[in-house]
């Protein structure tokens, strides 16, 4: 994959990494005003970072696969590298 790929899927990880904790964290403690701060702001990061990287480089799911046509088959597949596809 080429770093520019690599670097904006990592951003997509790492936000979603934070949102996951986030939840997690709030099971146990729903009403911690700045932990909801942080998982509205990670929210966001996730969701703005999906967005940039589908924009560029397509779905990475298939929630976001719909379209004129079924994109979801479109570009290299996770194990594959760009050569390949």
């Amino acid at each position: 994959m080429k770093r520019e790929r690599v670097q904006s899927l990592r951003k997509v990880q790492i936000a979603a990494f934070a949102v996951n904790e986030a939840v997690l964290y709030l099971d146990g403690h729903p009403t911690n005003r700045k932990a909801l701060e942080f998982y509205d702001k990670a929210k966001k990061d996730y969701k703005d970072s999906m967005e940039k990287y589908e924009a560029t480089y397509g779905p990475l799911t298939f929630y976001n696969a719909g379209g004129p046509s079924w994109t979801w088959i479109k570009g290299p597949w996770p194990w594959q590298n760009e050569r390949e596809a």
